[in-house]
């Protein structure tokens, strides 16, 4: 039987969050994609202070040996191992509570008062929606269920 891309995450990460949190480092996402015809598997990897390329080059490193022993993936692919970056996406509560503080993009389902794109400061990150403050100092509660799409937007 052919394993769901969510079945085989899931077994990835079983495999390599060991290996990754010893380093001091956490998974933040994993992805398939394609890249020139053939099958790409990214790790996005981060820690506190941020993810370096060295930190990038070990984790690509050792969890490229745990993945070839314990072989979870039954076709080739290429191993790509990166940091989510400035504008990384926010995915779970935990992300947005993570970066409370910090401007948002945050894309909904359905308009609120007739918009869908909100950029904001992440004011407060509850179980049921997520609160930004708009430049205009209007606060926007916008309900997790109702989020299409939401980054952190690279202050400069």
């Amino acid at each position: 039987m052919k394993k769901s891309k969510d079945d085989l995450k899931d077994e990835i990460r079983k495999v390599i969050e060991p290996v990754i949190s010893a380093l001091g480092i956490e998974i933040d996402d994993i992805e398939f994609g394609q890249m020139k015809g053939s099958s790409l598997l990214r790790v996005f990897i981060d820690k506190e202070g941020g993810v370096t390329i060295a930190d990038c080059e070990r984790v690509s490193r050792d969890i490229e040996a745990v993945l070839d022993v314990e072989d979870p993936i039954p076709y080739s692919y290429v191993l790509e191992v990166s940091s989510p970056g400035l504008d990384r996406p926010l995915k779970s509560r935990e992300d947005f509570k993570r970066y409370s503080g910090r401007i948002a993009r945050i894309v909904t389902l359905d308009p609120i008062e007739k918009q869908n794109v909100f950029v904001g400061k992440l004011v407060e990150a509850g179980d049921i929606d997520v609160a930004l403050l708009l430049e205009n100092n209007k606060k926007v509660a916008i309900n997790y269920d109702n989020i299409s799409r939401a980054k952190l937007e690279v202050e400069v």
